[in-house]
This record gives structure tokens, sequence and C-alpha cells, in this order.
């Protein structure tokens, strides 16, 4: 054990200077990406989960507005990278908590829930490996974000909203807190086939994320987000 111990310590130093470094390459950019809402304060979880979902509109929006294949190549990375990350955090923290405070009824939500990110999972699978040239380019994010919108509007019209009736303000604290955090450790790619619910999501996650992360390296992003 003792000899383990100064390994953790080690990575846990490195991953913490790693995390800190300038936004001086694709993958700092990312990581600044990833990290800039987690150091703001979010006092519900479905304020971070509107916030998600109005980035992924905008992304989706000046995607579609680009007048050069580079420019829509990097907000298309930009979208996939974002929405495979949600879409995993609100599997293993929010969905759970629907499960715990809902009963039957969240239970039932979030069934539906899951049963939507598959669909939109596997249309992402499709979609993040279309070159912007590709004549099923358009068709397919636009097939993609249909369905989303519609997920977006469940979600906030009646899943969100009943989950913070049930929880303290504490709790919906708390529980954005984790979704930030989460979103910073899973894959970053979208993977159908692996499972969709804890634990064995989070071990999946776990094995996919670091391939996924080594890729983004060789992916153009947007060189900002405005």
């Amino acid at each position: 054990m003792n000899s383990i111990r100064p390994c953790i310590l080690s990575s846990s130093v490195a991953l913490t200077r790693t995390l800190r470094a300038p936004p001086s390459t694709r993958l700092d950019f990312i990581r600044i990406a990833s990290l800039s809402r987690t150091a703001s304060t979010y006092n519900k979880v479905s304020d971070v989960i509107k916030t998600d979902h109005r980035e992924l509109e905008d992304y989706y929006d000046k995607m579609m507005r680009a007048t050069d294949d580079d420019t829509k190549t990097r907000w298309q990375n930009q979208f996939c990278w974002e929405l495979a990350r949600h879409s995993i955090a609100e599997e293993l923290v929010v969905y759970p908590a629907m499960e715990k405070n809902l009963g039957v009824t969240g239970k039932d939500q979030a069934e539906k829930d899951r049963a939507q990110h598959q669909t939109l999972k596997e249309h992402l699978k499709t979609f993040q490996n279309l070159e912007t040239t590709d004549p099923s380019f358009e068709p397919t994010i636009k097939a993609l974000m249909a369905d989303l919108s519609q997920h977006i509007k469940e979600e906030e019209g009646s899943d969100l909203p009943e989950l913070e009736k049930a929880l303290t303000a504490d709790d919906s604290a708390g529980l954005a807190k984790s979704f930030e955090r989460t979103k910073m450790f899973v894959p970053s790619r979208s993977h159908p086939s692996a499972p969709n619910r804890p634990p064995f999501e989070t071990l999946a996650g776990l094995l996919a994320a670091p391939m996924d992360k080594i890729g983004d390296l060789f992916r153009k992003f947007p060189k900002n987000k405005d």
C-alpha cells in the first residue's frame, strides 16, 4: 500500500500541473474549456444542464453557418466533444438522482432519457467520423439535432423541474458540482455500444476516455468560442 501511494500522489500532482498549464496547445484549449465553468458556482443542477444545452445549440448554429470546411470541422469536433461528455455525465450523475428522489416516476423518466441518449449516441457515432464534404454530413447532423432538441425540450420542460422540487438547495448544488467534475474524466467521443448506467458505464468510461483524449490532440477545435 505504501508503495502505491507515492504513485497516486505523483499522478495527482502531474494532473494538477497539466490542468493549470497555459492554453498553448489544442489539448490545453480543450482542458481549459472543460474547467472554465467548473470554477464558477451553480446553485442548481438544472442550471448547469441548461448551460450545456445552450452551448450545444450555439455550436450547432456556428457549424451550420461556417463558410469553409476548416471552420466547419472545428465546430463539428467541438459539438461532438461536448455532447459526448454531457450525455455520459447525465447518465452517471443526473439520472441516478432522478431514480433515487422521484420513485417510480423518476425511474420511468431516467429510462426514457437513457433511450433517447442511445439514439443520440448512435447518430453521433456516425456524425463524428464524417468529413464535412460528405453528402450525408448535413442530413446526419440535422437529424441528430432534431432528436437532441426534442430531448432538451422534455428535460427542461418536465424532468429537471420535477427533480429540482425533490432536492434540497444543497443537494442540487452538490449535483451540479458532481456533474461538472464528471465531465472532466469521461470519454469525449460517442461509444454507443458501451453500458449506459453505473457502475459498468463508469468502468467503460475510464477505459475509453484516455484514447479519446489522445485523439483530441490531433483534432481541430475552434481557436476561440466567440
